[in-house]
Parts: structure tokens; sequence; C-alpha cells
């Protein structure tokens, strides 16, 4: 058998030349089931529940060690003990809310909501305006704030205006209901709970309505709205940015630049905030404390919670086991310190080797590529090469891991612990203006499955639990490995270049290094992609279709990460000769096709379709290579064939 790749679960009854995702994964997309506390089942939740037994050892050992207190292991086990302990949190009920429901009561202005909700907001519960520190896309040698549009309980804009969710919106206004009730806040009865819940839809549907889109906020240059304080707050003049800021101890140089993402979301804020609405807004916030808190609470609100966000909006059956819910938990609060004990024995020496060569070889494959590109000039091409000679690579984990010293932790205390936990990691943030900016920090802990680009920093980062098989194979011919992880540094290299990554040089800066004809080119391309996923529905999804211009960074990640990851395979001089009966390009592109081995359940997918700017796995597998003329080659993919494409039609953004 070749080493990653077993050929008796190719599935010869459907041909590689019609779907390539099925002819690999058929036989396990008919017989492995979607686990009932799971909305998806396949190559990545398998890593992601491996990592997690893994995790579990590590914090379970941690909380049965007589560990110094202050330390690390301590707060670990004292946050484990503490969301295991459901004696003690079913005794407790709704009790921990009272005082914060109390304070509701009392608003009577929106002074006194600006203020309430900044305290509130500093410890986890969710509020109308986000904020995040990051380096500053027009000067990234600095770190600057970002605010962008929030307020809203359902998944996106969307689900507030169209028909197709309105049942969504119906079983919305029972839910909030339900947990308002549970909360104790049912007054004259449920028709009061109820009459509680409709305010709070027509409220975040009124809200809803000055949402930008997703398309929109995926805009780089729309979304940079560098404002001075006094401009910031003459967009939303009724609501005290002073009072709020200084209720959530948010520091006045914090806010003294804010680059907003939508600021006419704060106009719509604005008609917003009126005397008539202000017992609205204060139902508002008993459900965004309620809702916050839920997790923490008793066990009749953690299942109306997941009832309505797992079961409804994503089919999944069964809540996951408590013990998986904790050791979320504590990655959440001290992901980091999990993460240092994680790398001890997770992460080979051979792994990082390994991982700097196939960088290497992508890096060179990609600039080669660059070099030949009929489509784009010489001026522009240099400015390509720059940036590609920028790129940092992170593999693994942090040199430095976060000082978790601040925190304070208690065995019996679960809502404290995740709401100190928040206000650290708040303070964390907080502390970065006037800082130099930190190019070591990551945005992943070691133990995620995943990877990612940065693009103010112009770094391609690699977290230790990606590195594993079927991604990553420390024994496994180059074929499989190029196939998978190569395809994924490929894509996070890509995303560099894609339509919004396109638009930071090499030093972070969102600055145009492109020649207008260069551009044209370059967007004419991305049309064409854009329009190739409009007409593709996923199994599932009951005809709705994929949203191109929404999902178009991750197709043209896809597209050029595979066309590259072939390129920096075929540099390796991998030969002709078979294994199994495959040859290497077969076993490249077989082994591609693992890693995108998934299965989704019907609501899941639909939710996807509506929020998530990735396609569909079985269109990241096929739709990408039948752009790819390497693939017509290696299967002899011919006219009248499924994945066929005609020549004209395929897009080749980056030269394979």
């Amino acid at each position: 058998m070749t080493q990653g790749i077993d050929i008796t679960q190719l599935d010869h009854e459907i041909r590689v030349q019609d779907d390539l995702f099925r002819h690999v994964n058929g036989r396990w997309l008919r017989e492995a089931p979607i686990a009932p506390d799971r909305a998806t089942a396949g190559s990545f939740v398998t890593l992601v529940d491996e990592a997690e037994a893994k995790v579990r050892q590590i914090i379970e050992t941690a909380a049965a060690a007589d560990a110094p207190a202050g330390s690390d292991e301590r707060k670990i086990g004292d946050l484990f003990a503490s969301f295991m302990d459901t004696d003690r949190i079913e005794a407790l009920g709704v009790t921990p809310l009272q005082p914060d429901l109390a304070r509701i009561d009392e608003v009577d202005d929106y002074t006194g909501f600006a203020r309430l909700l900044g305290d509130l907001e500093r410890t986890g519960t969710h509020g109308l305006i986000g904020i995040y520190i990051g380096p500053d896309r027009g000067q990234p040698d600095r770190y600057v704030t970002h605010g962008f549009q929030g307020g809203t309980g359902l998944p996106d804009e969307s689900y507030y205006r169209e028909d197709d969710f309105a049942e969504i919106r119906t079983a919305y206004v029972a839910h909030v209901a339900r947990m308002l009730t549970l909360a104790g806040l049912d007054g004259a009865g449920p028709d009061a709970a109820t009459a509680r819940a409709e305010r709070v839809l027509d409220l975040e549907t009124r809200l809803a309505a000055h949402h930008w889109d997703r398309v929109a906020c995926r805009d780089a240059q729309k979304t940079y709205n560098l404002l001075p304080f006094d401009q910031l707050q003459a967009l939303v003049p009724s609501f005290d940015l002073a009072t709020w800021s200084a209720a959530g101890q948010i520091p006045e140089q914090v806010l003294a630049e804010v680059v907003m993402a939508q600021p006419s979301f704060l106009e719509g804020l604005e008609t917003l905030l009126t005397p008539d609405l202000l017992p609205a807004w204060r139902d508002w916030l008993r459900w965004n404390v309620v809702h916050a808190a839920a997790a923490y609470l008793s066990s009749e609100l953690v299942e109306e919670n997941f009832a309505f966000y797992g079961r409804t909006l994503s089919g999944t059956d069964e809540l996951r086991p408590r013990w998986k819910r904790g050791v979320s938990f504590v990655e959440g609060a001290m992901g980091e310190a999990v993460g240092r004990l994680y790398v001890r024995t997770e992460y080979p020496d051979t792994a990082r080797a390994r991982m700097d060569e196939l960088i290497a070889h992508l890096i060179e494959a990609y600039r080669l590529s660059i070099t030949e590109l009929p489509w784009m000039s010489d001026a522009t091409k240099a400015r390509a090469h720059e940036k590609l000679a920028a790129f940092t690579p992170k593999i693994g984990h942090p040199e430095q891991f976060k000082d978790y010293s601040a925190l304070e932790t208690e065995p019996t205390d679960l809502l404290g612990n995740a709401r100190r936990s928040m206000a650290v990691e708040t303070a964390r943030e907080l502390a970065k203006i006037g800082a130099p900016i930190d190019r070591d920090e990551w945005y992943m802990t070691p133990q995620t499955v995943n990877a990612y680009y940065n693009p103010t920093m112009n770094e391609i980062v690699f977290p230790a639990a990606i590195l594993q098989p079927p991604f990553f194979h420390a024994d496994a011919d180059d074929a499989v490995n190029y196939g998978a992880i190569g395809a994924v540094i490929g894509h996070e290299i890509g995303h560099g270049f894609d339509d919004q990554g396109s638009q930071y040089d090499g030093t972070g800066a969102l600055r145009n290094w492109w020649t207008d004809d260069d551009r044209a080119a370059f967007e004419k391309l991305t049309a064409a992609l854009v329009a190739q996923y409009d007409e593709l529905s996923p199994e599932g999804a009951d005809g709705q279709k994929v949203n191109g211009a929404l999902t178009i960074g991750e197709n043209i990640g896809d597209l050029g990460g595979l066309s590259i990851a072939y390129r920096a395979f075929r540099l390796t001089d991998p030969g002709d000769e078979p294994i199994d009966g495959l040859t290497p390009d077969q076993r490249f592109f077989i082994s591609w096709a693992q890693a995108w081995q998934s299965k989704v359940r019907p609501a899941e997918t639909v939710r996807r379709l509506t929020v998530d700017p990735h396609s569909p796995p079985e269109f990241r597998c096929n739709q990408v290579v039948r752009n790819i003329e390497a693939f017509y080659a290696a299967f002899d993919v011919a006219v009248g064939d499924a994945l066929w494409l005609d020549p004209i039609d395929r897009v080749t953004v980056w030269s394979s």
C-alpha cells in the first residue's frame, strides 16, 4: 500500500474522470457516520477529535497534579474542575445572572445604557460595536483599534430579511423567549417572555438592515476607514463612546483613532437610539446577558442554547459531551498554556525540518510562476517577487507563549472564571496600543487543526496539529505530501495574492503595487472563477448555490495552492514510477481529494453557504482540478466526462 493512500478505499464504481471527490471518498461517504454531537465529519474533524483527546489528557493530568498555586497547571486544573462541577452549577441555577439583570432594570437613558453595556462587554457579553487591536493596514508598523458592526444574534444579516429564513426567525423568537423565561424573566407569564423576544427580533432586524453584507465586509479598501475619536462619535452621537469605554476600562488612547469597518452601520444605529425604543434595548441587553452566560449555567439553559444554535441552525443531533465542552472552555481561556504542554509530546523536530523544505519548494514554484505569467507586466512582477521574498513562515508554535499570570481562577466559580479570563484577554489586547508590533504573536494555538495567512504581517502560519495525516506524512512519498500539506501551504501563500491579499505589499501595507492593466487582467480571471462557482449547488443544499463573490478569496487560494503545489512537486523530479498502479501525478491528486474527505449535515450546508467564505468540500476538490491541465493528463479526462471543462473556460491564475 502507498504510504498515505489506502487504495482499498477507492470507489471504482465512480469514475475519477467524473467525480474525483467521490471516487476517492465514495465508500467513506456512504459508510461513515456523522457523530451525533457534530454537524460535520471528515479529515479535519478526525484530527480535531484526536487533538481534543490529547488535550483532555493534558488537562486532566494538570487537574490531578498537586501543582503550585498560581502555576499554569494549577489554573488549567481549576478551570476544568469548575466546568465539570455539575452539582454546584445546577445548585446555583441562574443566580449568578441576577446582579446584572437587576442593573438592566435601572437603565433609564442611553447614557446608562452605554455605561452598562461597556461594563458587560469587558467580561464577554455581546455588544453593538466590536473592537480588536491589530496592525494598521495603512501603517503596519503600529497597532490601531479596529471597530466593526455587531448587535445581532443570528448568523448573518440575510437571516433577518430573506424569506428562506422565515422559519429560523420564528424559531429564534421562541428560543429567546424560553431563555428569558428560564432566566426568571417571564414577567406575567410566557406571553410576556414572547413579547420581549419579539421586541428583540424587531430591534435586531432594524439593526441588521444597516449591516454590510459579507461580500462587502471582505473588501480591504472599503473597510479601511481610519477615524479620529471625534469623527467616530459624530456618526452615533446618542451613544456616548467616552462613557461606554470608561465603563469597559478602555484607555482613552485606544479610541483616539479607530479603523471603522462599516461606518454607515453607526449612522444606522443612531436612528435606533430613540426614547420609544429604550424598553426594547433593555430586553436586548437581558437577552445578551443570558445568551453570553448560557454555556456556564444550569443544564436547562445549556440544552436550550444548543437546541437553537446547534440543532436548529446546524442540524446537530446531540449536545457535545461535557468533557469536550470543558476542554474547549479551558482552551478558550488558556489556549497557549495548553499548547505549551501539547507541543512537548506532539510536535517532533522532524516535522519542522520537512515543513521548511516543503515551504522552500512552494516559494520557488511561486517565484517561477510569477516570472512566467503571460498576463502580468514586468513592473508588477517585480513587486510580486518582492512580496514573495518577504513572506514569513511560522511553523508549529510560538517562540514565546502567552503569560497568564494575571488570570485568577477558582475551582468552584465557573462563570467567574469565564468572565475573568475574558477580562484578562481584553486587557492584553488593549495594551497593544502604543506598543511595538509583536511579530511572534500567533492567532491560533498549536493544537488547532488549521492554518492561516496574515496580510498585515505577510506571514503564513501552520500550527503543530495540522502536521499529521492525511495532510502531512513524515514517511510518505512526495506525491502524497505535496498533494495535501503542500496544497495547504500553497493555499496560504496564495492568500497573499488573492483578490484582497493582493492589495497588500510585502511590508503588510494596504498599497496598490499593480499597474491598472494588470489589475484589470487579474479581475477578469477572478470574475470567470466567480461565475464558475455561482453555478454550483452541493448535495443537501436543496438547490441553493455557492456565492462565488463571497468565496472567491478561498477559491483563488485553493486553485493557486494546488497548482503551485503540483509545480513544486514536479521540481522534486519524482519520475513516473507507479506505486500500486498509481502514477506520481495520480497519487498527488488522490492525496488532494483525501484531504477534503468530508460530509456535512443539510442544515449546516445551508448555513455555510450563507456565511462561510469557503466553498463546500466537494467543490474545493472537484472544481479546482477542473481548471488544472495536469489533472486532465493524469487521468485521461476527455470531452464527455463530467469533470471536463472546455479549455477556453479553464481559469489559470498562477501557472502550474
